[in-house]
């Protein structure tokens, strides 16, 4: 089955230079806001920061750890949320990893935070249901701040997550402690696809690093394998994450007018590394990597390497990071691993040197 193709605009003109792409990436994400994700509501403006607390020293000394309210204005009256926010005590700036995770507490199972810190990183922590919870309450937290409009284009939840991590951003980044020309941003399962999600709409963010993210993020839905979890599978348990628009393609993946690789393609030409698990069947590990493959045109428009890597499935604990998408794969199950944070974290250090554009969306 033919993929819908990256570089064909709406009008059926071909996208053939870099100065096109601009133009064919705001048509990506519109069809991706419009049949999958939700349309955004109109916003403006960028969150504030306070300090609220300090816990220092942390990581043997070698850390501060602060924790922040962001908070910005919506149609309902301010909203905020908590962050972990821990640095190196060097007074240097350090590339950022923001983590989307799901629980409270920095120090997690998901998140090896001395050795992220150690490895020369700063680190962000928010728990995603400090923003909305994941259920199909429309009324909650930061889904209660704006109208809804449409059931069928209304934003779902994965939105609402993703547009609080640029919130988060907003205060982040002016730090003196963050290098904010490399952040990361990095989720597991349905936060690898909001990691995804910021990524694409946020050209801040110069590294987006989805794990085990599978069905509506990083694998292809046209491209399935025995054990994958399908749109009809997500339409019946997590249909809140998405407007309703997705739901009318569950058993209709051959009239998709689009796929996951124009999630991963609009985040070109920045980097997105992609983690899979072998026996995460669930996530579709092979289509994942089809998925790098199938977005990679975005990157060679721009005369940059996406996915280096093969076609063929890959062999376990395999790791292909040389272009601007990285594809790994290792032994065991559904889990953000130390030795998933490992290949991350080499990903980012290899390409902080190629320097990241100066002219960004803030979305």
């Amino acid at each position: 089955m033919a993929l819908p193709d990256l570089l064909t605009a709406l009008d059926g003109a071909a996208v053939a230079v870099p100065a096109q792409w601009p133009t064919r990436r705001k048509e990506l994400l519109a069809i991706l806001e419009r049949e999958q994700y939700g349309i955004r509501p109109p916003w403006s403006g960028k969150a504030r920061g306070q300090v609220t607390d300090v816990i220092s020293p942390c990581c043997a000394g070698r850390a501060r750890h602060e924790k922040l309210a962001v908070a910005f204005d919506t149609p309902a009256g301010p909203f905020s949320f908590p962050v972990d926010f821990l640095f190196p005590a060097d007074g240097q700036a350090h590339p950022l990893m923001l983590l989307l995770n799901f629980r409270p507490g920095v120090y997690d199972r998901y998140c090896p935070a001395e050795e992220i810190i150690d490895n020369g990183f700063a680190l962000a922590y928010i728990c995603y249901t400090d923003i909305t919870s994941d259920d199909a309450d429309m009324t909650s937290g930061l889904a209660g701040c704006f109208p809804r409009r449409d059931p069928a284009t209304d934003w779902g939840k994965l939105s609402m997550w993703a547009f609080a991590a640029s919130r988060a951003l907003d205060v982040l980044l002016p730090r003196p402690e963050v290098d904010a020309r490399n952040a990361a941003v990095i989720g597991h399962s349905r936060l690898g696809k909001t990691a995804l999600l910021c990524g694409a709409y946020d050209e801040r963010v110069r590294f987006a690093l989805a794990n085990n993210a599978g069905c509506g993020g990083d694998a292809l839905e046209q491209t399935k394998h025995p054990g994958a979890e399908t749109y009809a599978d997500m339409a019946k348990t997590f249909p809140y994450w998405f407007c309703g628009n997705r739901s009318k393609y569950a058993d209709r993946q051959a009239s998709m007018p689009y796929d996951q690789h124009f999630l991963l393609a609009a985040i070109a030409p920045r980097c997105v590394a992609v983690g899979s698990a072998a026996q995460d069947l669930w996530a579709d590990p092979y289509s994942q990597q089809l998925c790098c493959a199938a977005a990679s045109p975005a990157w060679r428009l721009h005369g940059l390497d996406g996915y280096i890597g093969p076609e063929t499935p890959a062999r376990v604990n395999a790791a292909y990071g040389e272009g601007r998408v990285g594809y790994h794969l290792r032994e065991g199950v559904h889990y953000l691993s130390r030795q998933d944070w490992l290949r991350y974290m080499a990903f980012v250090k290899r390409h902080l040197a190629e320097g990241s554009g100066k002219d960004v969306t803030i979305p």
